[in-house]
């Protein structure tokens, strides 16, 4: 499976945790507005992304937390080679509720959370 993105996390907004525990994570390239930053987890993208979206079984990784694409949205792939923002909803759905939404398998909000770390890298396939 080859990279469609690799990312490092430059800074989180300081209402990242909450929807973190809640298991949305919202991905912003870095120089988002402001209003968009408080609520994102901003990053540099080093590889990607790729031109075709990975398919839905294609692994997600974030620092230590490793998991599975479960669903895309129509729209999300593209929302993230335009201007590198994403949801990522670790939900573990079949299929997406909003069209510029990643889901990905389930996870305890609180993992998530601590994989949130300024450095840390993101992958997606591999």
């Amino acid at each position: 499976m080859s990279v469609h993105l690799k990312t490092h996390i430059t800074a989180i907004g300081p209402e990242v945790a909450e929807l973190a525990e809640g298991g949305v994570l919202i991905l912003f390239a870095d120089g988002a507005p402001p209003e968009l930053a408080e609520v994102s987890v901003l990053h540099k993208t080093e590889v990607g992304p790729s031109d075709a979206a990975p398919a839905v079984g294609a692994a997600i990784v974030i620092g230590e937390l490793e998991g599975t694409i479960t669903a895309m949205g129509d729209s999300a792939w593209n929302k993230v080679r335009e201007i590198g923002h994403v949801v990522i909803n670790f939900n573990g759905a079949a299929a997406a509720e909003r069209p510029g939404e990643i889901c990905a398998s389930a996870v305890e909000g609180e993992v998530l959370v601590a994989a949130l770390r300024a450095g840390a890298t993101i992958t997606i396939g591999r």
